[in-house]
């Protein structure tokens, strides 16, 4: 397959997302980076391009010059998708203007502050006919797929129960000081939008838990916490879950765990069976039954479904995790900017970045009306 000619957007010298996004494009020889917007410092982004060799006069100060001037080279020469690296807050504009310039998007969560922009999107995508891929990168971990297959198959039965959390501990040393959680652009709603932990970390578990039982969350009733009367955002809470079918459960995030770094765990009850799975022991799936001993699923073994085999790059017993998951999307997103078959859960669309963005503003209306059922 003829390489994808890749663009930017944020992603500079010394952001992590950068190079997750960076790593992953190469991972299976699909894109070619060429250029973009590499820093809201043009002179910065030009440095940083000659560090990594593009070739300079592809690296722009706006997205609108880059829309423009790119727009502008021939058809076999100008950038065909665009990877947004930016804060929150940027995601919505940028995307849009990129979208109507004809390029196909990978975007970083939340694709929108608002659901009115993200139902925008969600038409704008359909009306050019492009690509859009929001990188809820958990779901391209070779388990988590093999979970949401074996699901899908009944091998759990009736789903009767389901239970994610994502805990972190990152902000406790910084939200006790007054002058330090101002500093934070997660904490500053301009930025961030109008939720810090539920946005950022507590939506990547909805995904997953709506992503592994291919059922959609109902409605939610939501406690948050936002630890000090003059913080704005939350950095920690707990959300009940209604599902379809009478499914319940729990999804707890927080920014406040002292000591935890990114501990994501996943659990799913049948009426014949369970699944547990844990991101910090990525390659381990605990397939659990009544009255019998929990058995280890792992990755790159025969028993796999063709899913996850197709998801996973070494052979079995070798670990590959957060930058493999990252590549296993890129990968679903440049076969169908090719026009190829994919299949079904390769990676997650604009409507994923719709539904996260409604998950986000019913809890935080939940929490702000007294705890109170909200319906997505």
């Amino acid at each position: 397959m003829k390489k994808i000619r890749l663009g930017m957007i944020g992603g500079g010298k010394g952001a992590f997302i950068g190079v997750a996004h960076r790593i992953a494009a190469h991972m299976d020889d699909m894109y070619q980076l060429v250029g973009g917007v590499l820093d809201v410092d043009y002179k910065r982004g030009l440095a940083f391009a000659k560090e990594i060799e593009l070739d300079t006069s592809r690296v722009y100060a706006t997205v609108e010059d880059f829309v423009k001037k790119e727009n502008a080279l021939p058809e076999n020469e100008r950038i065909e998708a665009v990877s947004i690296c930016t804060p929150n807050f940027l995601h919505y504009t940028m995307a849009k203007k990129l979208i109507q310039g004809g390029f196909h998007v990978i975007c970083e969560k939340p694709m929108t502050t608002d659901s009115k922009q993200a139902l925008e999107l969600e038409g704008l995508v359909k009306k050019h006919k492009v690509i859009f891929c929001l990188t809820h990168n958990y779901t391209g971990y070779p388990m988590v797929r093999e979970m949401r297959k074996l699901i899908e198959q009944g091998k759990i039965g009736k789903i009767q129960r389901v239970h994610g959390q994502y805990y972190q501990g990152w902000i406790n040393p910084i939200i006790h000081d007054p002058k330090k959680r101002k500093q934070i652009w997660r904490l500053d709603p301009k930025v961030a939008g109008i939720s810090c932990c539920m946005g950022d970390i507590g939506v990547h578990t909805f995904n997953l838990l709506e992503y592994i039982t291919q059922m959609e969350v109902t409605s939610v009733l939501a406690d948050l916490n936002t630890l000090y009367v003059d913080n704005p955002l939350d950095v920690d809470g707990t959300v009940l879950l209604r599902l379809g079918k009478g499914v319940k459960g729990v999804l707890a995030a927080t920014q406040i765990a002292t000591g935890e770094e990114n501990s994501i765990q996943i659990k799913v009850y049948g009426s014949k069976g369970g699944f547990r799975w844990d991101q910090e022991n990525p390659t381990y799936l605990y397939f659990l039954q009544e009255g019998k001993s929990a058995q280890v699923l792992k990755p790159g073994n025969p028993y796999n479904t063709k899913f996850s085999l197709a998801s996973t790059r070494i052979v079995s017993g070798h670990p590959e995790a957060f930058f493999e998951a990252f590549g296993n999307l890129y990968r679903g997103a440049a076969k169908a900017i090719r026009g190829k078959k994919i299949d079904a859960g390769e990676f997650p669309t604009v409507h994923d970045g719709l539904r996260g963005i409604t998950f986000i503003e019913s809890v935080v209306k939940s929490n702000k009306t007294g705890n109170k059922w909200v319906t997505l």
